[in-house]
């Protein structure tokens, strides 16, 4: 007897609505819990405990993630159906990372594609490719984070090197995968020109990438770590300014990629 995927059980901690963001068009992005990379910066610590959790918010308690079947998680996406198809726009798996549950991720996105949705995912690329294989059959674009080159730097910032991510990188764009590169540019970490450049030199390598994007750092999810009872490590950096980005961008556009600040 065949699965019924729309049964599958998986663990989320928000659904978003109408963002224009991590992919084209009008999207709605569901943020699975769960990571296996502890990045200083991470907008989203809540995201990264596979756990249901506390957080206080704006003095409340908080429950952080549910548990969720596709049917359910389905019935939301396609009330924003017209959406979608006006702006060419579709479901974005983010988190946490997606790739942490591997059964319930490919069971919505086979499920959205059913329905003629677009589906992409955003991703640190952080697992073995035999777990992102079954990913790529029903992914119409895969944004993919390459933090650093330098694997120590990366390890520091991230608690884990980078080689395995590299190489992921590379046979999802042999994979013939729509794979677009997304870079978080963070101060003390990977800001300086020549770190950039190695990371363009390097997606530019990579078949059929043509795309680039940098996303400045800020500090949207700093009170969440508060929240949390954790500390925030990076309180002591600013956010670069406009014009300095720009000039990152040149650097990434004259390896010949394309370029966008933002995601």
């Amino acid at each position: 007897m065949e699965k019924d995927f729309t049964q599958v059980k998986g663990r989320i901690f928000d659904i978003q609505k109408y963002s224009i963001h991590d992919g084209p068009g009008i999207r709605t992005i569901i943020f699975l819990k769960g990571c296996v990379l502890r990045c200083k910066w991470c907008c989203n610590p809540e995201s990264q405990e596979y756990e249901i959790q506390t957080m206080e918010v704006q003095g409340k308690q908080k429950i952080i993630g549910r548990d969720v079947t596709v049917e359910e998680v389905m019935k939301e996406i396609m009330k924003d159906m017209p959406y979608y198809r006006r702006s060419g726009g579709g479901v974005t798996l983010s988190g946490g990372e997606a790739l942490c549950q591997p059964e319930f991720a490919v069971a919505l996105l086979k499920t959205c594609q059913e329905y003629g949705i677009h589906t992409a995912i955003e991703s640190t690329g952080m697992a073995d490719f035999h777990v992102i294989d079954q990913y790529l059959p029903y992914l119409d674009l895969y944004l993919m984070d390459i933090k650093h080159i330098n694997s120590k730097k990366h390890e520091e910032y991230t608690s884990r090197p980078n080689q395995l991510i590299l190489e992921n990188a590379r046979k999802i764009a042999e994979s013939g995968t729509n794979l677009i590169i997304r870079v978080p540019v963070i101060p003390t970490f990977n800001h300086r020109a020549e770190e950039i450049n190695d990371i363009a030199n390097y997606a530019k390598t990579l078949p059929g990438v043509k795309e680039l994007h940098l996303l400045p750092y800020h500090r949207l999810g700093q009170d969440k770590y508060e929240g949390l009872g954790r500390e925030y490590e990076l309180s002591h950096i600013e956010p670069l300014s406009n014009e300095y980005m720009e000039e990152l961008s040149k650097v990434v556009r004259s390896s010949g990629l394309q370029c966008q600040i933002g995601g």
